[in-house]
């Protein structure tokens, strides 16, 4: 494990309304640079399985947002600084990936056991159970489906600062998924307030010919950005450690 210095987070600090509030005020003056560069950063990060691309991608964006935070100037290109992170950004998103296939393999399989089970338990028994037999496996299939919900959301919920905390901390990517969880389950309730405001905003973006989450997709990742910051501040160092060695003085 790598050592830094301690790193103290927040509980119960999220404000979900007042992070959607403060993320639109963060990016309103360059709003459609963000929408492209989240809109880039989305497709980019999309283009390879397991998240290989969109762990710097998601570092990159956060990177804009935070030195937007700070006063810096952004541009495009800044994005795509984010692969300067690229080896832990790529160890936290497998992180992220591989456990939710994990529990989507596993709900197919359980799905298609069941369903043949189901098929093989209704000729066995008769036409007369079939309808039993099928309303038994409708709740059941209904009941995994929830379960396997709810461990995506925590599993997502889990990693809400994995990637902040990377660009922001310069933490390891194992080390930066472990203190996500830490903090986002001490702040569990409100991050799912702040997930369900920015789910239904994007179903609103959905209705819109599907081109409307691109627009709505900038705030919610601010806000998301906003929630970081209030539970572990902003760090004044986050990005100079990736910067070379000032030249020798004579």
């Amino acid at each position: 494990m790598t050592n830094y210095p301690e790193v103290t987070f927040q509980r119960g600090a999220v404000e979900p309304i007042e992070c959607l509030k403060a993320g639109f005020e963060l990016i309103k003056d360059q709003y459609w640079l963000f929408v492209g560069l989240c809109a880039v950063g989305m497709i980019i990060g999309s283009a390879v399985p397991l998240g290989i691309l969109m762990g710097p991608m998601m570092c990159g964006m956060y990177l804009t947002f935070f030195r937007k935070r700070k006063g810096l100037p952004i541009e495009f290109g800044t994005m795509f600084k984010g692969f300067d992170y690229f080896g832990q950004s790529v160890v936290a998103a497998l992180l992220h990936v591989i456990p939710i296939m994990g529990v989507i393999i596993a709900a197919y399989i359980f799905l298609y056991v069941g369903m043949f089970a189901a098929m093989f338990a209704t000729a066995a028994a008769g036409q007369d159970a079939a309808p039993i037999a099928g309303i038994g496996f409708f709740l059941i299939f209904i009941l995994f489906y929830i379960v396997i919900l709810l461990i995506v959301i925590l599993i997502s919920i889990g990693f809400a600062f994995a990637y902040p905390l990377i660009v922001d901390r310069n933490m390891q990517g194992f080390d930066a998924v472990r203190l996500s969880f830490r903090a986002a389950f001490s702040n569990f309730w409100r991050l799912f307030g702040l997930n369900l405001l920015g789910g239904l905003l994007s179903v609103v973006g959905v209705c819109f010919c599907y081109v409307g989450v691109f627009f709505i997709l900038p705030i919610t990742l601010a806000a998301s950005a906003i929630a970081y910051e209030q539970v572990f501040g902003l760090s004044a160092t986050g990005e100079i450690t990736n910067l070379p060695p000032p030249p020798p003085t004579f």
